[in-house]
């Protein structure tokens, strides 16, 4: 078994990275600028925008962090929105979701300017990605392509099932690895809480995407000998052993599943990291494409 170690793949990635941003530095050129809105205090949010801007930070990139209270209205967010689409010197932003619940998520996704989308969720991008052509990648969806290409898993002709079919992750994760690229030529089949059989379809699967929000779902009687497993989920679990209360789990059965596959992520370390370097990659990219 060998461990998809997300957190080590960032931290050489964010080596390459800040080695480009270094030779911008150098010739003059303008230094990528990465915007983060935050609208509400989700824990889970605050946590992940942080670790946004620390990356930022780490890799010489100029960042902006703008948080407003949940009491912010719709009207005030697409005002923000249209800001950082006129603003010149950000190249990228994120809108962090989910958002409050009287806010039209859709509407906010919308209004925002493709060529800053560095999320990868706006229609136009997720049309491009569709007929595959340049665009920017949703960032779990690429730090997981990213992370299978790194360690050369071998995906043409493979049977893959994704577990999920969110379009955050599970349906375009699903459409990057039938394109005819490595990582890619996959034969995909997306489940999903209506599938029946769900354990069998599994136990046929070469390679299985986990990513449905469900702690240790997948157990190790859902999993082939050989298996490549990616965990993209993150729960809090309590757990009164635990200064903090509780323990973050995935959505695979880390301890049933591990013996029996050829390569499997950990959580935390694994999905998580590649998503943010995803992001930093996305937006260094919108730095070269506009300057």
């Amino acid at each position: 078994m060998i461990l998809l170690d997300g957190a080590a793949t960032a931290k050489s990635i964010k080596l390459e990275i800040a080695s480009e941003v270094e030779a911008l530095k150098k010739a003059g050129k303008k230094i990528p600028h990465l915007a983060a809105v935050l609208v509400g205090e989700d824990g889970a949010s605050m946590t992940y925008v942080g670790s946004k801007v620390k990356s930022c930070e780490e890799v010489g990139f100029a960042s902006t962090l703008i948080t407003r209270p949940a009491s912010t209205t719709e009207s005030e967010l697409l005002e923000i929105v249209r800001q950082l689409n006129n603003d010149p010197d950000i190249d990228g932003y994120i809108l962090q979701l989910p958002l409050p619940k009287h806010i039209d998520e859709h509407k906010v996704l919308l209004a925002i300017d493709p060529e800053k989308d560095v999320d990868g969720f706006h229609p136009v991008n997720v049309g491009r990605m569709m007929l595959n052509l340049p665009c920017y990648l949703p960032a779990t969806p690429a730090g997981i392509i990213e992370l299978l290409r790194r360690y050369q898993v071998p995906t043409e002709g493979k049977h893959v099932v994704v577990i999920g079919r969110s379009h955050i992750v599970g349906l375009p994760v699903s459409i990057l690895l039938q394109r005819n690229a490595n990582p890619g030529n996959c034969t995909v089949t997306i489940a999903h809480s209506r599938t029946n059989d769900l354990k069998s379809l599994c136990a046929s699967a070469d390679i299985i995407i986990a990513a449905l929000g469900k702690p240790e779902f997948v157990t190790g009687d859902m999993v082939k000998d050989g298996a490549v497993v990616v965990d993209v989920g993150i729960t809090r679990v309590p757990d009164p052993s635990k200064k903090s209360g509780f323990r973050i789990a995935g959505d695979v059965n880390f301890a049933q599943v591990a013996e029996k596959c050829s390569y499997i992520t950990p959580v935390p370390g694994g999905v998580g990291p590649m998503t943010i370097v995803s992001l930093l990659m996305n937006t260094l990219s919108a730095v070269k494409k506009h300057r």
